[in-house]
C-alpha cells in the first residue's frame, strides 16, 4: 500500500504548477511490467492514474473532464485519453511510460471477381479450403447492414467454440441480428466523441450508414445471393471470396470521421475475440510505424498468427504515396476485371459498336436521329445545346466526359455518344442515356452522321460483356510504392480486383442519378464501386481460404504463397499494363507488386519465404528508431545485436543513391519446401535493365518436405543520369515443371523524406 501511495504522491506533485489547456486525444504506450501490485488490473492502474491527475490539476475545466477512452492489452499495452499538453507531460514522467502520440484521422480506400481469379467448385482452393469454413474474418470499416442477404446464414454450421466475441451493435442493432454467418458486431467511437464533443447526443451503433463496410465485408465472405445486379448490369450470383467463412464486424469509421484510438481499440478487440484474418480498407498517410495504429496492432496480430490484409490507398500516381507499407502485413493494389458494361450501339447502316455505359435504367434509344455538328460537338454549352431538340448528339474529345454529360443532361437530346480517350471506366455515375466510344472508333460514326441523308442510331443499355481484353490492368487510382515509411521492402505486394466490384450495399442510399443535379435518385441493395478498398478484402478472403487449407501456415507463409504465385501477365499473355491515359504503359511492380493474385496457385506454391517476429524486430533495429519507438511496436524487450534490413521477403528492392556511378547490394534468402517431397529447383533470372543479377547456388536440392535451403542474390547496377526505376525477377523453377516460384526485383533511387 505504501508503494501505491508513493506512486500517486509522486504523480500528483508533478502537477502542482501546471495550468489547464485545451485537451485532445492521445494514445499512450505503457510498459505493463511497471504496474504496482496494489492494482488489480491494468485498467485500474490507468484509470487511477488519470483520476489522480484530474484531482490535482489546478484550473481544470469541469465541462471537459479527463476521460479514459480505451485501455489496450492485446495488440498494444496502454490507453488512450483526452489530455492537455501539461497533463501529457505529467504522464510522460510516469514509471512505465514508453511513448505517446496524438490521435490521427484515417483515410478510406471498394461478381465476377471470383471467376476472374479462377476460383471454382471443382478444383483448386475453394474445395481444398472448404470455402473457408470456420475461418473467422474480422473487418474494420464503417459497420454492416445486417439485414442484407449477403449475411444470411443458410448452409452455415455452428459457430466455432473458440470464438470469444459478441454482438453488441448498439442503437437500432439488436443482438438477434447476428447469426452463424455474422457472428460479431461492435463499434468503437470514443476517440471520435473526444474530438467532436458536440456529437455526444447522436445515436451510434455498428450499423453501416455509409455502405463502404457492408461492401468490403460481403466481398470477403458474403453468403450466396441469387440474381443480383446493379440496375441490370453485372447480373448474376453474388458471393464472397470465402463464402463459408465467418464475419466479425468492428465499426471504427463514422461519417464524422475515423480516429487512430478507435482503430487501435477495434484491432485490440478483434485479436482478443479470436479472429484468424483481419481486413482493413483504410490507412494513415506518411507516418512512422511507431505512430501508425495499424502497424502497431498488426505486429501483435502477426505474433498471434493473425493475417492482416490492407489497402494500398487511392488517388495517387506519384511514387511513395502508398500507405500501409508495413512489412508484416499484405498490402494490396487494385486492378480491373475482364468485364465491361454497355451501351451496344447500332447505326442505321448496320455498323455495330460496343460502347461503354452504366446508364441505370431499362431503356432503349431506338432509331434516334444521329447528330454531329462542330458548333455543339464540344458539348460544353447549355446555350448552344438548347438549339437542338431530340436526336442523339455526338460529343467530341475536346472536353472531359464528366463535364459533357452534365451539359447533355440539361439538354433536350435523346442521348449522346461520347468520344473519350481519358475515361478510366471506374465510375458508376452515368446519369443520362449515352455511351462512350474510343477515338479510333469515332471516324466511322462521324462519317456516317455527316454523309447519310437520314442517319439514325439505336442504343441498348444494361449490357454486360465478359472476356474483355486486356485484363487485368492496374487501376489509375491505386497508389504507387515504394512505401515512404520504409522503401526497402516492395509494396504493394500484389494486385487484386478493385474496379467496379459488385457487392452488398445499404438500402435507401443514393447510388446513381438520372438527369441533371440530383434528378431521379436510385437506390439498390448491391452497388458497383471502385477502389483499393475493394481489392483489400479480396486479399483477405484468399488468405482466409489459405488459412483453411493450411491452418499451420504463418501469416508470412500465406503472404509468400500469394506473392510468389501472382501472375504478371494479363489475359492476352502480355505484361500487365497500367490505365494511364491513352498509351497504357507496362505496369511496374511499384504499382502492382508481383502481379495479379492467383488463388489456386497459392494453394500449392512449392517454396515459401517465412519470417518470424524476431526477423521483423531485426528489421526495425536497422531503421533509425530509438529503443522506445521500437518497443512501442513490439511491446516487449528485444535484442538489436543482429540488426538487419535484409528481411526474408519474397521480393527484392535495391536502393541506390542518385549521382553515383554504380550500386551493389547483397541479399540472403531462406526458402522452405512445402511441396509433396523431394524436389530440385533451378534459378531463372530476368535482370532489371542496366543490372547484373547473380544467384548462388543456382540449384536448390530438397530431400524432403519442410526442408530449408539458403541462397544469396547480388544486384550490381550501372546507374544512368535519369535515375530510372527498373525491374526484373528471379524464378525458381522445379525440374519437373510443377512449381515456378517468382520474386520481383526492383532497382530504384533513394529519395529523401523531403521528396517523398
Amino acid at each position: 500500500m505504501l508503494k501505491l501511495i508513493s506512486f500517486l504522491f509522486m504523480f500528483a506533485t508533478s502537477l502542482l504548477n501546471l495550468t489547464s489547456a485545451e485537451r485532445s486525444t492521445h494514445i499512450v504506450h505503457m510498459d505493463k511490467s511497471f504496474m504496482p501490485k496494489a492494482f488489480a488490473s491494468h485498467q485500474h492502474w490507468y484509470s487511477s492514474t488519470l483520476n489522480s491527475l484530474k484531482s490535482t490539476s489546478p484550473n481544470s475545466d469541469p465541462q471537459k473532464p479527463l476521460e479514459l477512452l480505451y485501455t489496450y492489452d492485446n495488440v498494444f499495452h496502454g490507453f488512450s485519453a483526452v489530455l492537455s499538453r501539461a497533463e501529457l507531460e505529467a504522464v510522460n514522467k510516469l514509471p512505465g511510460f514508453v511513448s505517446a502520440c496524438s490521435d490521427r484521422v484515417a483515410t478510406l480506400d471498394t461478381t465476377r471477381s471470383t471467376e476472374f481469379l479462377g476460383l471454382n467448385p471443382v478444383t483448386g482452393l475453394w474445395p481444398a479450403a472448404n470455402y473457408g469454413k470456420d475461418v473467422i474474418v474480422g473487418v474494420l470499416d464503417t459497420g454492416v447492414w445486417p439485414e442484407s442477404l449477403s449475411y444470411k446464414d443458410d448452409g452455415m454450421t455452428d459457430i466455432p467454440s473458440r470464438w470469444k466475441g459478441s454482438c453488441d451493435g448498439g442503437y437500432d442493432f439488436n443482438s438477434s441480428l447476428c447469426n452463424k454467418k455474422l457472428i460479431g458486431a461492435r463499434y468503437f467511437n470514443k476517440g471520435l466523441l473526444a474530438a467532436n464533443p458536440d456529437d455526444r447526443d447522436n445515436k451510434y451503433s455498428a450499423r453501416d450508414t455509409d455502405g463502404h463496410g457492408t461492401h468490403t465485408s460481403s466481398i470477403v465472405a458474403g453468403n450466396y445471393v441469387e440474381d443480383v445486379s446493379f440496375f441490370g448490369y453485372a447480373r448474376g450470383r453474388a458471393r464472397g471470396v470465402a463464402p463459408r467463412a465467418r464475419l466479425a464486424i468492428y465499426k471504427v469509421s463514422f461519417r464524422e470521421g475515423r480516429y487512430a484510438s478507435d482503430v487501435l481499440a477495434g484491432l485490440d478487440q478483434a485479436v482478443a475475440d479470436g479472429v484468424d484474418v483481419i481486413s482493413i480498407s483504410f490507412g494513415f498517410n506518411s507516418i512512422p510505424f511507431y505512430e501508425d495504429p495499424i502497424a502497431i496492432a498488426s505486429f501483435a496480430a502477426m505474433e498471434k498468427g493473425v493475417f492482416v490484409s490492407t489497402s494500398a490507398g487511392n488517388s495517387g500516381d506519384t511514387p511513395r504515396r502508398l500507405h500501409n507499407g508495413i512489412p508484416w502485413v499484405l498490402t494490396v493494389a487494385a486492378g480491373s476485371m475482364d468485364r465491361s458494361f454497355g451501351g451496344s450501339i447500332t447505326l442505321g447502316n448496320g455498323l455495330n459498336l460496343r460502347g461503354w455505359s452504366l446508364f441505370p435504367a431499362k431503356a432503349v434509344v431506338k432509331d434516334s436521329t444521329l447528330v454531329y455538328n462542330e458548333t455543339i460537338a464540344g458539348c460544353n454549352s447549355t446555350e448552344l445545346l438548347s438549339e437542338f431538340h431530340g436526336g442523339t448528339i455526338i460529343c467530341d474529345n475536346s472536353s472531359s466526359f464528366s463535364s459533357q454529360i452534365l451539359f447533355i443532361s440539361e439538354s433536350n437530346a435523346d442521348a449522346a455518344i461520347f468520344i473519350s480517350s481519358d475515361f478510366t471506366y471506374d465510375e458508376n455515375s452515368f446519369q443520362y442515356p449515352g455511351a462512350i466510344i474510343r477515338p479510333d472508333e469515332a471516324a466511322k460514326v462521324i462519317d456516317y452522321a455527316t454523309k447519310d441523308a437520314n442517319p439514325t442510331v439505336t442504343i441498348k443499355f444494361q449490357q454486360t460483356f465478359v472476356g474483355t481484353k486486356p485484363a487485368p490492368m492496374v487501376a489509375e487510382y491505386t497508389r504507387l510504392g515504394p512505401s515512404p515509411t520504409y522503401p526497402g521492402i516492395l509494396k504493394p505486394d500484389l494486385m487484386a480486383p478493385g474496379t467496379l466490384v459488385l457487392a452488398a450495399w445499404i438500402p435507401d442510399d443514393r447510388v446513381s442519378n438520372i438527369g441533371s443535379n440530383i434528378g431521379l435518385s436510385n437506390s439498390d441493395d448491391f452497388n458497383l464501386i471502385s477502389g483499393t478498398s475493394m481489392a483489400c478484402p479480396h486479399g483477405a478472403g484468399i488468405a482466409a481460404l489459405l488459412k483453411g487449407a493450411h491452418p499451420d501456415w504463418s501469416p508470412a507463409a500465406i503472404r509468400s504463397s500469394m506473392v510468389t504465385t501472382a501472375n504478371p501477365l494479363d489475359n492476352t499473355g502480355n505484361p500487365i499494363r497500367e490505365i494511364n491515359g491513352f498509351n497504357n504503359p507496362i505496369a511496374s511492380p511499384l504499382s502492382m507488386g508481383a502481379g495479379q493474385v492467383n488463388p489456386n496457385s497459392a494453394l500449392d506454391p512449392g517454396l515459401i519465404y517465412d519470417a518470424t517476429a524476431q526477423d521483423y524486430m531485426e528489421l526495425l533495429c536497422s531503421i533509425n528508431y530509438t529503443r522506445k519507438q521500437i518497443r512501442t511496436i513490439t511491446r516487449s524487450s528485444y535484442n538489436c545485436s543482429k540488426a538487419s534490413s535484409d528481411l526474408n521477403y519474397p521480393s527484392f528492392v535495391s536502393l541506390y543513391t542518385s549521382g553515383t556511378n554504380a550500386s551493389t547490394q547483397n541479399f540472403k534468402r531462406i526458402v522452405t519446401n512445402v511441396g509433396d517431397g523431394a524436389a530440385t529447383y533451378k534459378a531463372k533470372v530476368t535482370p532489371p535493365e542496366g543490372s547484373v543479377v547473380t544467384v548462388f547456388p543456382e540449384t536448390l536440392v530438397f530431400r524432403k518436405k519442410y526442408e530449408k535451403r539458403i541462397y544469396s542474390l547480388t544486384i550490381h547496377t550501372k546507374i544512368d543520369e535519369n535515375n530510372q526505376v527498373t525491374y526484373g525477377a528471379v524464378i525458381w523453377v522445379e525440374d519437373n515443371g510443377k512449381h515456378s516460384v517468382r520474386s520481383p526485383i526492383v532497382v530504384t533511387p533513394k529519395i529523401s523524406s523531403d521528396d517523398s
